[in-house]
């Protein structure tokens, strides 16, 4: 019996409950945009003490508040923190991983001049949806609100409509009577054994 009944709330919102139902004890993934460890804290506790979450940002200030958030709840081994771009995941990460998650735009409390980039996103999902295990998912929150997001928006879109569909699941989540730059919600799941045989 579920515990709290689901409420429609945002893209952050539909992204938790998507990967409370991916990732499991015992998982790798990958949080492609740490930002302040809110999404790495949350992953931690889905993977449980013999899970494994890698962590990335090209923010010192990023790492240092994740750090924290970790230490303070105890579950700092399970993480491993990088400063890089999440382009750099695959030399990073040698092993399949089950879900690999993107919460695009600036830091928040931190500079908007210094948001993830069209060029580096769209390498770095390219490399994700390789890695990830089939059954395995890559979860985009893109925020539109601001001309770099615009263009992420787009080059998400097409990206995914690229996708074979006989090896991928996607969909896209758009909140209808929101305002023009309310951010949107991807989900992309490697099909198992051909599509429709999950």
């Amino acid at each position: 019996m579920n515990a709290e009944r689901f409420e429609l709330r945002n893209a952050r919102y539909l992204a938790a409950d998507y990967l409370s139902r991916l990732v499991f004890p015992g998982d790798t993934v990958i949080d492609a945009t740490m930002g302040n460890g809110g999404d790495t804290l949350m992953l931690c506790r889905y993977v449980g003490p013999t899970g494994k979450v890698y962590a990335f940002d090209v923010q010192r200030a990023a790492l240092d508040s994740t750090r924290q958030k970790l230490c303070e709840a105890q579950m700092e081994n399970r993480a491993e923190l990088i400063l890089a771009g999440h382009e750099t995941m695959d030399t990073a990460v040698h092993v399949p991983v089950q879900a690999v998650i993107f919460n695009l735009g600036w830091l928040p409390g931190g500079d908007h001049t210094v948001t993830t980039r069209t060029e580096t996103t769209i390498e770095a999902i390219s490399k994700a949806v390789k890695m990830i295990v089939p059954g395995g998912a890559v979860s985009i929150c893109v925020y539109p609100g601001h001309e770099e997001g615009k263009r992420e928006l787009e080059a998400v879109e097409t990206l995914i409509r690229s996708l074979s569909v006989k090896e991928y699941t996607t969909l896209q989540h758009v909140f209808l009577n929101a305002h023009e730059g309310t951010p949107r919600y991807y989900l992309i799941q490697k099909n198992r054994n051909g599509r429709g045989e999950k």
